[in-house]
């Protein structure tokens, strides 16, 4: 019933991650919608979505979706929105955040140089390459290297990990109180016009001169009534004589 009748490729998939269907400001206005209408306490949503922006400065990717929710359950946050808010991390903020923590983080740990965000880039990409032929290496007759790996450790994981966690602890905060903020408000909006509807429903029918709208149980309680009400009438006494 869910599937699509036209599977995606591999391709579309791939290109999806980078640039949605309907583009980036259109995914950003379905997430919005999505966190103003989950059905949970405002403050739960706002631990959630703090969660899944403090998760998103680090550099833990592909595990962002079970980092967040993880974290979110263990403090008593809505999960949905902490995926939802991971959206933060995207291949258009990527480069932010991995240039700002990894320059803040190697100014903490005193690492000198300069790291643009296609060096930062390219130093995942190979700690990648020589992580899989380690893997491989561990069941065949290669030899494993790590050299580079302690190297992209110290000079690029680390300090992106330092600067990360700085940074995703401000933006979580700065995240949670404005959405606690928008949700409420949107809740109250929402009951004030549902109550409002409720109303106009009650009332229309006097207003127009028409019979008020009456519920199932009413018309089956007023069935009843007339049904009692209604005696069966007696036939008259047969003279025998």
């Amino acid at each position: 019933m869910f599937k699509r009748r036209k599977p995606r490729s591999y391709s579309q998939i791939a290109t999806e991650l980078i640039y949605p269907r309907g583009g980036w400001l259109r995914a950003g206005q379905y997430v919005l919608y999505r966190l103003r209408r989950l059905p949970d306490q405002p403050h739960k949503i706002g631990r959630g979505v703090a969660v899944g922006v403090f998760v998103s400065f680090t550099p833990l990717h592909g595990l962002h979706f079970l980092i967040a929710a993880v974290i979110s359950w263990l403090i008593g946050g809505n999960i949905l929105a902490s995926l939802l808010a991971t959206f933060v991390g995207n291949p258009i903020t990527f480069p932010f955040i991995a240039y700002s923590s990894t320059w803040l983080g190697r100014e903490i740990l005193g690492t000198h140089g300069y790291l643009s965000p296609k060096m930062i880039l390219n130093e995942f990409a190979d700690a990648t390459t020589q992580l899989w032929r380690n893997i491989h290496a561990a069941f065949g007759p290669e030899t494993a290297h790590w050299d580079q790996l302690r190297s992209f450790f110290y000079d690029v994981y680390l300090p992106y990990l330092v600067g990360g966690l700085i940074l995703g602890t401000f933006a979580a905060i700065a995240a949670h109180y404005m959405t606690v903020p928008v949700i409420r408000a949107y809740h109250r909006r929402r009951a004030r016009k549902l109550a409002a509807r409720i109303e106009k429903i009650r009332t229309g029918g006097t207003q127009s001169g028409a019979p008020p709208v009456r519920t199932r149980k009413v018309r089956a309680t007023e069935s009843r009534t007339e049904a009692n009400s209604v005696k069966p009438s007696t036939p008259a006494p047969v003279d025998k004589k």
